[in-house]
This record gives C-alpha cells, structure tokens and sequence, in this order.
C-alpha cells in the first residue's frame, strides 16, 4: 500500500469533524481528511475536473464577478479562440491552461483549421499566450468510435510537470506541461512527429484499443484522477453502430496505470455484455470509512468500489457495488427507457456520496435519479442497493433482463443498502404523479455540495437545490435551456450556472431562491465554468474567457 494512502487512512480516524464550508475545499485539512495525495501544484490551482478526485466543483475565490461584458470587455481579462466544438472543462496548473477542443483554432501550421482532429491546447494564464497544441488525428472508423468534429473532451490531470488525458483515439497519455520549451524531448517517446516550440512532448502512451481490444462507442470521455502513483481510467468500452451488439465484451471497462510509466496495474473486465450503450463517465477516489476507495460508475448503470491496490494478481479487489437503477426500470433503445447509465462522477462529500444518472445527450430528455449514499461500513464486496431480486445476488447479467426490468413480485429490499436518500421529484399540486417541472431529469454534470446544500442542474435546463443531509427540496429554477456538461461552480458564496443557450445565471448559494444575475456569453456553454487564482474561466463552444473584477 502507498505511504500516501496509509498516512490518508491514519488521519480520518483520527479526524472526527466533519469537513464542511467552502473555506477548506482544495486545502490541506479536506486533502488529508479523504487521504488524498497533495499535488505539486498552486494552492489556488484547479488541477483536474472538479479541483480533487472528490469532484465537488467549490474552488476559493473572492470578489469573483457577477457582471461581465463580452463586448465592451467590462470585466474580461483577456480570451482567446478556440475549435467550433469545446466540451471539455478547463484545467489551470502552475501558470498554465489546458482544454480539451477540436482543429477548429487551427493553431499548428501543419494542421489546417478545416482538419479533424481532437486537441488539447496549453496558453499561459497571465494573458491566454498559446503554447502548444496536442493533436491526435482521427479514427479511420468514423462516427461509430470518434465522432466527427467533437475533437477530445475529457479534462487532463496535471501534477507538477506531468499531465494526463484520455484522447480521442481512446489513449491514455501522459504530456510534459513544459512542451518542448524546456529544449527536452522527455520521457519514453522519442519519435513524435513534430519537435518544435508549439507541439506537445510526449512522455509516454498507452493504447487502450490496441493493448486491450477496448471498442469506444462514439468517443472517449474520461477525466481519469489518481491518488499516489495509481491512474485510474474508464476506457469507453460500449456498443457497436447497431446500439445492441458489444463489440468487445472481454474488454476492460476499467483499468489503473502506473502514471510515471505506464504500466498496468490491474484492470477489471466487468460489466462487459451488461453494459447498455458506453462507459462515459469518470472515476473519484477517498478514503471512506477508514479505506482508500475509488468508484468507478459503470455503464451498466452499477457503481462499483475497488480497493486502489487491487487484487495483487492484476484484478480487482471489489469493495462494494450500488445498482443506481430500480429493479421496475426498463432500458428501452434510444433512450425511452427510464433505466440509464453514468455520464457524470460521483462526487464525494462529508463522507457520502451523491451520483446522479443519465443517457447520450442524443437520447434527449428523461426521468433521472439523485442517489446520496453512505457505504463506508461495507468494505466486503457487499451489493448496497435499494433493492435485490429473489434467489440473485449482485448483478443482473443478461441485456435481455436489464432492458426488461422486473415485475414487484421479483423485488425485494436490501437489508445491506447503503442508500441515505433518493430523489426522483416532488408531487407539488399533489395529483398522484410527477409532471415534466416536478422531477429531477437526466443529468450529464454532477452535483455540487457546499454548506448543507447540494446544487444540480440537469438536462432538460432545471437547476434544483437540495438539502444535502435529507434530499428535501429547496427550490428549483428553470433555465429554459439544457445544462451539458457543466455543474454548477460554487464560490464565494454564490452559484454559477452554464447552460446551452449561452447564459451564465447567478444565485446566492443558499436555501432561499435568491437571484443575483444573468450574463449571456456570445455561443452556447456545454462545459463548467472554473475559478482559479481568484480568475473566472468560462468556455463557450468555440472561445476562452478569463473574467476578473476590473
């Protein structure tokens, strides 16, 4: 076991407060409550999706704007172009930028904006300076595996020089975040195509298509994390262009690398043919009643715990499994199922954990599930659901029954479950069912918690406010227009929320519904808005802002 996570697991048991306020997100005390490994980065730094692998979006910020104008420039800083189609969320380390775009910026001389491909771009943070671009060219097999003009849109990991993504071609590489400005061609990889000050060094690759037969479906999303020298990844693995077949039901659909070389640890082959469409979503680490812990949310729609370490013979070792659907659910192709799969990750607060559910945003609107579970006292590969099915343990295996769903007579409940609390809406004019306004939908971005209050915004455009410890409602707002990927960022006190028409609406983070503003940005936002070092970063689908106080 790595020192960092035994030191992890000593501290939380001799830490009995529970980590609450804003004040300590992304500092020491959260760091070390959760057994988190403190990466070399600014003490303001956002290194990776959500700041930590607990993947709650509260960085520290003062006197972050609430007004701003893209015209007149009132309150930018600077910004700077980027592809026609940003979905990733920006990372800022150690006086860099990162994110995740397509060609369109068109920034390489050797590759035309009217190339595809997918890219990670770098700019310095004083003034949005280019850097250098990392290219991955485009999968011959089309659509079904790289979706034309996406580009890459999972968030990298950065930690001191080093930085991790998975990229479009379904690779986990690893970058130097210096480039070649050092005069260094570092690590394994000597032969990349192209040298000079702009391009990306390439440390080391790790092919997951080829090395183990991984079949993405439509493209690649994860944001992996990591705690020590153990990179987790979620490879993509899903269906083939008929949306039945598994292409590679063999194929890991986890798996964790030595982040220095490489390697692989350990993978873990499950849900294989269980799996309904793809595997999008992202994993988060903790240590959880008194073991290091990372989630991994499966595309069966099961969220599963492995001891980091694994097996010790390239396996994993499970710590407990939660199935987020309800026995009764029904996956129904193209998304007219209430069954659904993970896009987002568990987020990991107050020694819960709050996962939410959803589809491929092609599937459209649907009735959703917010789940706040406790399983830190199963650690013995225990199922944690809500419910079990008479004379089964653990999952449902076959496609058949899991698209089916199961009569009342086949379900039982659990008297293992993990579950705290479950939200699927309010029947407010009390009529007997749950209209289109009174329920929480599919969400592609995972909640946000900060004092007692859990804050999601979900795809059909509903931005809701729940109480963390009971899952009662507090209010909800509509926004008359889709929420991406972008949870909500809470900081300084306020609540900032992106949607697909462009509109940044601002709230006081509170349990009373307390407008403060709106601002429209000039093209849709599918991606979080980030604070760092007391900067606003917003991404539109083609453009960069930096928003400070002028």
């Amino acid at each position: 076991m790595p020192n960092e996570i035994a030191r992890g697991m000593f501290v939380l048991l001799i830490l009995s407060t529970p980590v609450f306020g804003q004040r300590l997100e992304n500092g020491d005390a959260l760091r070390k409550s959760y057994g988190l490994t403190k990466p070399n980065v600014g003490a303001l730094d956002w290194p990776q999706l959500g700041g930590t692998p607990l993947r709650n979006s509260t960085p520290r910020g003062r006197k972050i704007p609430v007004t701003w104008n893209t015209e007149t420039g009132k309150n930018i800083a600077w910004s700077v172009p980027l592809g026609s189609q940003t979905h990733g969320t920006i990372v800022v380390a150690n006086g860099r930028i990162f994110i995740s775009s397509n060609n369109g910026g068109g920034y390489l001389a050797r590759y035309p904006k009217d190339v595809d491909l997918g890219c990670l771009l770098c700019f310095d943070e004083s003034d949005g300076t280019f850097l250098w671009q990392y290219s991955a060219e485009k999968l011959k097999t089309g659509r079904v595996q790289d979706w034309p003009l996406q580009g890459m849109v999972s968030a990298p990991l950065v930690d001191g020089d080093r930085l991790w993504l998975v990229s479009n071609r379904g690779e986990v590489v690893c970058l130097d975040t210096l480039g070649f400005a050092d005069k260094e061609n570092d690590g394994d990889v000597q032969d990349e195509d192209a040298t000079t000050v702009d391009e990306a060094d390439v440390v080391w690759k790790f092919d997951m298509m080829k090395r183990l037969g991984v079949s993405q479906h439509n493209m690649c999303t994860c944001s992996c994390t990591s705690v020590g020298d153990m990179l987790f990844v979620v490879t993509g693995n899903g269906v083939d262009e008929s949306h039945v077949s598994i292409p590679s039901p063999d194929a890991p659909d986890f798996i964790v690398l030595n982040r220095k070389t490489g390697k692989l640890l350990w993978k873990f082959e499950a849900p294989g043919i269980g799996s309904f469409h793809g595997s999008w979503s992202s994993p988060s680490y903790a240590v959880l009643g008194g073991r290091p812990q990372v989630l991994f949310p499966a595309g069966d729609g099961w969220l599963y715990s492995f001891d980091p370490a694994g097996d010790g013979n390239g396996g994993p070792k499970l710590l407990w499994e939660f199935d987020c659907n309800l026995k009764s659910d029904r996956w129904i192709l193209g998304g007219r199922g209430r069954r659904d799969e993970y896009i987002t990750p568990p987020v990991i607060h107050n020694g819960r954990v709050y996962v939410t559910t959803g589809q491929d945003c092609e599937h459209g609107e649907g009735e959703g599930i917010l789940w706040c579970i406790d399983p830190g006292k199963f650690t013995d590969g225990s199922d944690v659901s809500l419910e079990l099915l008479k004379g089964r343990t653990g999952h449902v295996l076959s496609r058949r029954e899991a698209r089916d769903g199961f009569p009342p007579d086949f379900i039982l409940p659990n008297p293992k479950s993990a579950v705290v609390w479950k939200y699927v809406g309010d029947d407010a004019n009390k009529d007997g069912k749950l209209g289109y306004e009174e329920r929480v939908n599919r969400t592609l971005a995972p909640p946000t918690l900060y004092n007692g209050l859990l804050f999601l915004s979900d795809f059909s455009g509903f931005l809701h406010c729940f109480d963390a410890e009971t899952g009662r409602t507090h209010w909800r707002h509509d926004m008359f227009a889709a929420s991406w990927i972008a949870s909500p960022l809470v900081v300084d006190g306020k609540v900032y929320v992106c949607d697909e028409d462009g509109d940044v609406e601002i709230f006081k983070a509170s349990k009373e519904k307390t407008f403060i503003g709106e601002v429209n940005m000039p093209a849709s936002i599918y991606s979080s808005a980030v604070v760092a070092n007391e900067m606003l970063y917003i991404c539109t689908k083609n453009r960069l802002y930096a928003i400070r106080q002028d």
